[in-house]
C-alpha cells in the first residue's frame, strides 16, 4: 500500500494521519514535502499520527528529523502519535524515540503542546 496522507487541525495544533508504507521515493517524497509546506506556511505545533504506518526507512526517518530541528529551530514542535510494532523498534533502534516525544493518545500529545 502506497502512502496516503490527510492532515486535520485540532486548536493550533496539525495533525497529519499516515496511513501505509513511508518508503524512498514517491511516499517520502509525499511526506517531506507536506512537512516544508506546513512549516513554511507557520505550523508550529505538529503531531505525526503513525498508528496505520506499516514500515518506515532511513529516508522518511530523516524527513521527520529535518522537521523536527526546523521546528524547533522556530521555537515549535513535533510530537509523534502511536508508533506500533516494527516502526516502533525501528524508531527505538536509531533512538529516535529518545529525541522526539512519542505518545499513545492524540489527546495528550495536542494537550502537551501547552
Amino acid at each position: 500500500m502506497s502512502l496516503q496522507l490527510f492532515v486535520r487541525n485540532t486548536s493550533d495544533v496539525t495533525i497529519i494521519d499516515l496511513h501505509g508504507r513511508v518508503t524512498i521515493g514517491r511516499a517520502n517524497d509525499l511526506l517531506e514535502n507536506k512537512l516544508r509546506q506546513l512549516i513554511d506556511e507557520g505550523s508550529s505545533k505538529i503531531v505525526l499520527n503513525l498508528t496505520d504506518i506499516s514500515q518506515m526507512d532511513s529516508s522518511s526517518i530523516s524527513s521527520v528529523v529535518r522537521a523536527f530541528k526546523s521546528l524547533k529551530l522556530r521555537g515549535g514542535s513535533l510530537k509523534l502519535l502511536r508508533p506500533r510494532g516494527h516502526v516502533k523498534l525501528v524508531l527505538e533502534a536509531v533512538h529516535l524515540l529518545d529525541v522526539v516525544p512519542a505518545m499513545d493518545d492524540e489527546t495528550q500529545a495536542i494537550a502537551s503542546f501547552q
